[in-house]
């Protein structure tokens, strides 16, 4: 009975890894639990299907006449055979597996390891791939002094110096901002934690995992967020590999509002010979919870820990790699780590409310502003100004998402706005009103030929550049903000600034959804380097 039990109630298998004399190979079911499952899978997606369209019908109900005595009764056998339905699928799903060899050493694996988290099989468990609730902690959030002292950007607008009246008046507005933001809203800005959106790629990202362990030797893990989100993560060591000379350092990946670290960006770094730690955002495949910032700064925390306390890097060993809205956790880390080696963003924004408003209509824009500062307060460039190491910024010049125009313009694109207020943090005598207005118009150039054109027109020479920023860090220092400029005539001023914007800004000629190729993938320039 004990065996039928954990059969009935246990994970879903579905691969076995290579290993040894074993080859890799899908998990194969039994007729009994292949065709039960699927009559559970059936019911699970019609429940998920439901809550997404639960106002369609409810509404077709209440015509029909289902919200009377009589109505709700036939319902109510309805729903009573389905559950019947359920439980007989499941029961039978059990009887199935307690016939299959293969899902009985499984199981019997994950119970000896759940009991007993110490056990020297815990290891074995990397060889299978099942649902990811069942897999025990890997890893837990706990306090310690390496912690730096946290900057949390605050994602709630202040109440403070309301009166009374003015607070009921606008009571009816933030509860709509709140059923918005926690039914469909934060849905819109991570599609990649709707159930629907995981089940269409679940396929995907199966054979994501099963290349990243087979072929690439990565680890899976489970980390446990301090408010108790469980983080799916995969690593890849390449520290004790001669064929990567990149392999000693590690590269954290942080992937877009869609995107998945079994078919995102950890392929970049990968292909760079790095060491790559990748990590799924809450709600997204294996990882619980729903990704608000403040879930993010948890998520991207215990990522962080994990890789300086158990994976054994140091910080200055870290760099971090994200792509689109990823930039957000990454910016927070980086605000929070500030020894980290170096942070590469690509095709990242500034501000997500300047993007969400430009998809709305005007009439929403006050609201869609309130919520979003209110829930979704998502300042990047406001978090990297707070990092002062090494920073690159990649912009896709065909980048049709974080463009606040209807078609892909280059002088919309919220990454020139993301460039400006780095350097503005990080050289604020260089960035009058009128250097960074004709900032605006060199970032404003689609065609590269026409930027060197202009980059000639104001005389720009990179050794004089680099000269003169060697020049006042020896009288001075590196470190940020630089004071540079204040006695610089307007024109220096100006060639310092699209100097410096070569440096921290590469162009990829592409749209936003592009792998990045490695090529791509430099360490960013530092002042610091071009010192030693």
């Amino acid at each position: 009975m004990t065996s039928l039990v954990r059969c009935v109630l246990g994970p879903r298998l579905y691969r076995v890894h290579a290993h040894e004399t074993i080859r890799g190979h899908d998990y194969q079911p039994n007729a009994l639990e292949k065709h039960s499952d699927n009559i559970i899978k059936l019911i699970s997606f019609c429940w998920s299907f439901g809550y997404y369209t639960s106002p369609l019908i409810l509404t077709f109900l209440y015509r029909r006449g289902y919200f009377t005595q009589e109505g709700a009764l036939g319902l109510g056998k309805l729903g009573g055979m389905v559950l019947l339905t359920l439980f007989g699928a499941y029961y039978i799903r059990g009887l199935g597996r307690m016939n299959n060899p293969e899902y009985v050493a499984f199981i019997n694996l994950l119970d000896e390891v759940t009991q007993n988290s110490e056990s020297e099989k815990r290891k074995m468990l990397q060889l299978y791939d099942f649902d990811f609730s069942a897999w025990p902690v890997d890893y837990e959030w706990s306090t310690s002094s390496s912690q730096p002292l946290w900057k949390n950007q605050s994602t709630a607008v202040s109440q403070r110096g309301r009166g009374i009246t003015s607070w009921l008046g606008g009571l009816p507005c933030q509860l709509l901002s709140y059923l918005a933001i926690h039914t469909f809203g934060s849905r819109m800005v991570y599609p990649g934690r709707t159930s629907l959106l995981n089940a269409a790629v679940w396929a995907q990202l199966l054979l994501g995992r099963t290349k990243l362990i087979e072929k690439d030797h990565g680890i899976r893990a489970k980390l446990r967020t301090r408010d108790g989100n469980s983080i799916d993560t995969m690593f890849v060591d390449r520290r004790l590999r001669s064929d990567y000379p990149n392999g000693q350092k590690l590269v954290i990946t942080s992937e877009g509002n869609a995107g998945f670290y079994e078919i995102g960006c950890m392929e970049t770094p990968l292909k760079a010979g790095y060491s790559v730690l990748g990590w799924n955002h809450p709600g997204f495949g294996g990882s619980t919870g729903a990704p608000y910032p403040h879930s993010e700064g948890n998520a991207i925390a215990v990522v962080m820990q994990y890789a300086v306390e158990e994976l054994g890097f140091s910080y200055d060993d870290i760099s971090l790699f994200a792509w689109s809205i990823g930039g957000f956790a990454a910016s927070w880390a980086a605000m929070n780590y500030p020894d980290l080696s170096s942070v590469t963003v690509d095709a990242t924004f500034d501000d997500l409310v300047p993007l969400a408003i430009a998809k709305m209509p005007d009439s929403m824009a006050n609201f869609v502003s309130s919520t979003l500062r209110t829930y979704m307060n998502m300042k990047i460039a406001e978090n990297l100004c707070n990092y002062t190491g090494p920073l690159r910024i990649i912009r896709r010049t065909k980048d049709e998402i974080i463009t606040t125009s209807e078609i892909p313009e280059v002088p919309c694109n919220r990454g020139n706005d993301l460039l400006i207020k780095i350097l503005q943090s990080r050289y604020p005598n260089l960035l009058t009103e009128e250097v960074t207005q004709i900032l605006r118009q060199f970032l404003g150039i689609s065609d590269h030929l026409n930027m060197l054109s202009m980059y000639s027109a104001f005389e720009v020479e990179d050794s004089a550049c680099l000269r003169t920023l060697k020049e006042y860090a020896d009288k001075h220092s590196t470190k940020f903000p630089m004071l540079i400029g204040e006695d610089l005539p307007h024109a220096k001023k100006v060639q310092l600034t699209l100097f410096l914007t070569t440096k921290y800004m590469t162009d990829f000629d592409s749209t936003h959804c592009t792998p990045l190729p490695p090529s791509y993938f430099l360490p960013p320039w530092s002042l610091d380097d071009e010192m030693k």
